[in-house]
């Protein structure tokens, strides 16, 4: 009978006991989703211009005779080209920041105004200076060169051929390089001794003038470089102007290398290992940021609850490092490399306005209405 009981005594609990728990799974109450506006703070970007000579040499016809015929010596007989950075200048630029995207919660996603690129640009601030977003482009090609019709052949009146004889039949007969050589040697001798004569006043005519006398002077020197050209070559020059954009990062140290420099193609990217690194390095600030970290700091547990941040920038000065000589450099203020904090509570209330530097992501003024 005793067993009987507890039997029925079990049946009768375990129905009220899965009701029970049934019902305390109904009271769960469901987590509550909180909205809001997302946006991020700015960070600094570098546009880095850069102006690139390039210098090219082209051997004359006549070089492996400049030594024979005219006592040069060390004359190079053989085509190159090199580049060479003749400046270099920052233009700097924001963009939202990967690393510092926020939610907004609660009311204050109703006092947030931002820029067109998502930065943060104020609270309970209306905007007023909207402006649009610009595209940029940048190059890093070289522009091919120009053909300026330029020959060696046009420096010498030397045919050729010369007329045949009766030896050969009366057929033309080509002129060799040596007796080229020899005529174009000759010329820049008779433009010498002419020049002198000039000046010493040997000549049977005398000009008439100053100004003439000056001219028949230019013209004989122009002669004398354009044939003596023919022996020792010619260097020609161009410009031009790269552009590339830098994200600097807070975590880049120094040395790395920026953009290489190719005597082939001038200015190329970090990838292209045909030319020679050229280096960036950061000395930041660190007394000014250690400062800001330091007076940011804060016991309030509710700061940052509404999810507004601002960004206090960091200043550093950029070397740009080519062959271990600072061939440039500029002090720039470059919002990544400072300080975030959360804004004050007590800020986001309808009576204050607060605007933002849209290019740093640093308070501009606080104000009451």
């Amino acid at each position: 009978m005793r067993y009987l009981a507890m039997i029925i005594g079990l049946i009768l609990v375990i129905p009220v006991f899965g009701q029970r728990k049934k019902n305390d799974e109904q009271i769960v109450v469901a987590p509550k989703y909180v909205e809001g506006i997302t946006y991020a703070l700015p960070r600094t970007g570098l546009r880095v211009y850069v102006k690139a000579t390039k210098e090219s040499f082209e051997p004359g016809p006549y070089a492996n005779y400049a030594g024979q015929l005219l006592g040069l010596r060390n004359v190079k007989t053989r085509a190159e080209s090199k580049w060479s950075i003749t400046e270099v200048r920052f233009v700097s630029f924001s963009e939202p920041d990967p690393e510092q995207v926020y939610k907004t919660k609660g009311d204050a996603a109703s006092l947030i105004s931002l820029t067109a690129n998502g930065c943060i640009s104020g609270i309970n601030a209306t905007s007023t200076n909207v402006q649009a977003l610009t595209v940029k482009t940048n190059k890093l090609v070289q522009i091919p060169d120009e053909l300026d019709d330029f020959s060696f052949d046009n420096f010498t009146d030397t045919p050729f051929y010369i007329p045949g004889d009766s030896t050969n039949g009366f057929q033309p007969v080509r002129v060799s390089a040596d007796q080229k050589a020899a005529e174009a040697a000759k010329r820049i001798l008779e433009s010498r001794l002419n020049r002198y004569d000039i000046v010493a006043g040997l000549m049977d005519e005398f000009h008439p003038d100053g100004e003439a006398y000056k001219v028949s002077l230019e013209q004989l020197k122009e002669i004398e470089k354009n044939y003596l050209s023919l022996f020792t070559g010619r260097t020609t020059r161009k410009q031009d102007i790269f552009s590339f954009d830098y994200i600097p990062k807070k975590s880049s140290g120094k040395g790395e290398v920026i953009f290489r420099i190719s005597d082939e193609n001038g200015i190329v990217p970090p990838s292209d290992l045909s030319g020679r690194p050229v280096l960036v390095e950061f000395d930041v600030e660190k007394n000014l940021s250690d400062k800001y970290a330091e007076s940011a700091k804060t016991k309030n547990p509710a700061a940052g609850k509404s999810g507004i941040y601002y960004r206090m920038p960091g200043i550093a000065t950029v070397k740009i490092i080519n062959e271990l000589n600072i061939i440039s450099s500029a002090r720039i203020t470059i919002a990544q490399f400072g300080v975030v904090a959360p804004l004050p509570e007590a800020l986001l209330s309808k009576g204050y306005v607060i605007r933002f530097h849209p290019e740093t992501g640093a308070i501009k003024s606080v104000s009451k209405r």
